[in-house]
């Protein structure tokens, strides 16, 4: 074994966290492609983004605008989370014990900053459907959620310029994946985001 550790592993078997990718609701509403990446049960799972980059962990930051607590025995809670281009639909249960007590005090509405792993289903009819499970959920302000938006515009419209010039094999990957892939429409949708900003 080499004395460079691999950027996932440590010596005694467990695995560093995955980077938290920041993207719009819009986008990773698009997402229709999950892999895993390795053999191994504790091989990271990621979603690939419509921009081409892969993503086993997300940071959101927008108005959590409701919640609901549901089950009995197994308790967790579902919320939806708004950002200038859409929802996040997010939750949390006995699995993040911490982040559904966090969940469960937060009063509606109020701006929120999310770190989770984005998950996705394809329902019977065939259409997909994102969802976040919470790691972690702290209540935050405006001028975090402002931030948070330019941070998210840059990055996006990086992944963007990337996809156009870029041969990475996510990049590939992605361009298999959704072929209808409109550049132009993703970079209205940063630029519309960013008019949200009040100065």
């Amino acid at each position: 074994m080499s004395s460079r550790e691999p950027e996932m592993g440590r010596r005694d078997g467990s695995f560093e966290r995955e980077p938290a990718r920041r993207v719009f609701a819009s986008e990773l509403r698009e997402c229709r492609y999950q892999f895993k990446d390795g053999e191994d049960e504790k091989s990271p799972t990621f979603v690939l983004l419509p921009t081409g980059e892969r993503s086993n962990r997300i940071f959101i930051v927008g108005t959590l605008t409701e919640k609901t607590r549901q089950g009995e025995q197994n308790i967790f809670y579902r919320g939806r989370v708004i950002d200038p281009t859409g929802t996040f639909f997010i939750m949390a249960g006995s699995y993040q014990p911490e982040a559904m007590q966090q969940m469960a005090k937060i009063e509606t509405p109020a701006f929120v900053a999310v770190t989770g792993k984005p998950n996705l289903y394809q329902k019977p009819d065939g259409t997909y459907l994102v969802s976040v499970r919470v790691e972690s959920i702290t209540v935050v302000d405006k001028e975090t959620r402002d931030i948070w938006l330019l941070d998210t515009a840059t990055r996006t419209l990086d992944r963007i310029d990337a996809l156009t010039t870029g041969t990475t094999p996510d990049i590939i990957k992605a361009k298999e994946q959704y072929p209808t892939l409109d550049p132009a429409a993703h970079r209205r949708m940063v630029y519309d985001a960013l008019a949200q900003i009040k100065i």
